[in-house]
């Protein structure tokens, strides 16, 4: 593997990086972004998870803060979290 495919531009891995997804306050989206990160990361810790609700509660934010070790990690993860359908935006 070259320098260039294991490097993100402006990121030195490992890194801690945070991985954010949106979607419908159904109660299941925490619960599904945890499962498809930590499938990708399986060292991070439960309280590595933050859940931010939008303000009139429809809509919430999940963040798993993840020791990112390369790119394809990182691109895998947001394939899986795009392919999910409770998930409407990534970030």
């Amino acid at each position: 593997m070259d320098e260039l495919t294991k490097q993100a531009e402006g990121l030195t891995f490992p890194c801690e990086f945070p991985v954010k997804a949106m979607g419908p306050s159904n109660g299941t989206l925490a619960d599904a972004v945890w499962h498809i990160v930590t499938r990708h990361a399986p060292d991070t810790p439960a309280d590595a998870l933050r859940t931010s609700h939008s303000r009139h509660g429809r809509f919430v934010s999940v963040t798993v803060t993840i020791t990112a070790e390369g790119r394809g990690q990182l691109d895998a993860i947001y394939a899986d979290l795009k392919a999910h359908d409770g998930v409407l935006a990534t970030l």
